[in-house]
């Protein structure tokens, strides 16, 4: 998937993470309570996933069941990676800096990384 997903499409591709297959309806339920969308805007997201290849439809007699095409983590690893490389040269401890220069890092997030950084070096 090449295409960037929108804040909004975002939305409907958590919806879909959380539980598939649903239909446009079972996906307007499940955003209403973060979003006052019509049926009808979320169809329109749908068909625009669709056409980004991040999510597949099948039919079900009069209606359609979506499910995402792409994984969360596959998506998160490919936003990531573009953050990286467009703020940060391609380069992921300049942003570790900043995060640290603005107190951002917690003393459970320096350990993590801590616990990853030593599980690279075995």
């Amino acid at each position: 998937m090449s295409e960037k997903i929108s804040e909004a499409e975002l939305v409907v591709m958590e919806a879909l993470w959380e539980q598939a297959p649903l239909t446009a309806s079972d996906v307007a339920d499940r955003v209403a309570a973060a979003r006052d969308w019509s049926v009808q805007t979320v169809k329109t997201l749908l068909s625009r996933l669709m056409a980004k290849d991040a999510i597949v439809a099948d039919q079900d007699g009069r209606r359609f069941l979506y499910r995402p095409h792409i994984t969360r983590d596959d998506y998160v690893a490919g936003e990531s990676g573009r953050l990286v490389n467009r703020l940060f040269g391609g380069r992921i401890s300049p942003l570790v800096a900043r995060l640290a220069e603005q107190d951002q890092l917690t003393a459970e997030d320096i350990a993590a990384l801590e616990d990853i950084l030593k599980g690279l070096k075995s």
